[in-house]
């Protein structure tokens, strides 16, 4: 059986989570949208996976690889645009197998098994879904995650301090760094990577990946990641100046361009050849 996975391009409602990553490619609780869908594709028998991608398509290609980790196989597709359902059955019927439309198509737009809780609809709809995948996001295949309390899942190499308040449900990732009198919960998530400072409190928040949230911070109905601070319930958005309440702990890997690569190229060579002509200038000079 094969099915064809449509990675959604920007969506205007959640412009802001597509600003570093595709929407597909962004960590939920640890893991990304197609991640997700790949696990539950494999445990339902599916032997090949086409992922039509328009949005950074070597991203997609970077989680999903040839599919080896599921035991599938996957395919990643350059589209020159987000095809619609009718548009990638049209285009891509042929390696269907003939199985019906409806079973061959899915855009990556809620989680599996939850088709009425869309993800991209505004970032209420995003964070609600989220929110409720909570218990479901150890998928069989997943490892160094599990339940430590009711309601509270964490990280194996993740080091809560025994003072900190857990307040179910809560989500604390992997490398996670949670200080003394932290507070998190209910409804707190925390990518893998973050640290929380000594006193800090989180409720009904997700918190990104690599990000610093301080000893002052009050974080609540929000999104914070890097410097960035958004409420999901208004869709505000603020940067944080004081890198002591909140910043990113890693700086983003920028990929050199062609236009770099040309340049480095070119002035290897102009410098290969001047000092050509530099050496045989001196060997000129000693015979003379």
């Amino acid at each position: 059986m094969t099915k064809l996975l449509i990675c959604p391009s920007e969506r205007n409602a959640v412009r802001f989570l597509s600003q570093r990553l595709p929407l597909a490619n962004v960590p939920l609780l640890g893991e990304s949208l197609l991640e997700y869908w790949l696990s539950a594709l494999a445990i339902a028998g599916v032997k090949k996976v086409i992922i039509l991608a328009h949005d950074r398509p070597e991203l997609a290609l970077d989680v999903a690889g040839a599919g080896e980790r599921w035991g599938l196989e996957a395919r990643v597709v350059n589209e020159s645009r987000e095809l619609s359902a009718a548009e990638a059955l049209l285009k891509h019927s042929p390696e269907l197998d003939g199985v019906p439309a409806q079973d061959a198509i899915t855009v990556l737009d809620h989680f599996p098994g939850l088709t009425e809780q869309s993800l991209f609809a505004s970032y209420q709809s995003w964070f609600a879904a989220l929110r409720r995948w909570m218990p479901s996001a150890l998928m069989p295949d997943r490892v160094g995650m599990n339940e430590a309390l009711p309601g509270i899942w964490k990280g194996c190499h993740a080091h809560v301090s025994p003072q900190a308040q857990l307040r179910s449900p809560c989500w604390i990732g992997q490398h996670v760094f949670v200080g003394a009198h932290a507070i998190l919960g209910p409804g707190a998530m925390l990518e893998d990577g973050c640290f929380v400072e000594p006193g800090a409190e989180l409720t009904e928040s997700w918190v990104g990946p690599d990000t610093f949230v301080g000893k002052y911070a009050q974080i609540k109905t929000s999104l914070a990641w890097g410097s960035t601070l958004l409420n999901w319930q208004t869709g505000s958005e603020t940067q944080v100046a004081d890198p002591f309440l909140l910043c990113s702990l890693r700086r983003a890997r920028r990929r050199p361009t062609a236009g770099r690569f040309k340049k480095l190229t070119d002035l290897y060579e102009r410098n290969k050849g001047e000092a050509g002509l530099l050496w045989k200038h001196l060997q000129l000079h000693k015979q003379g």
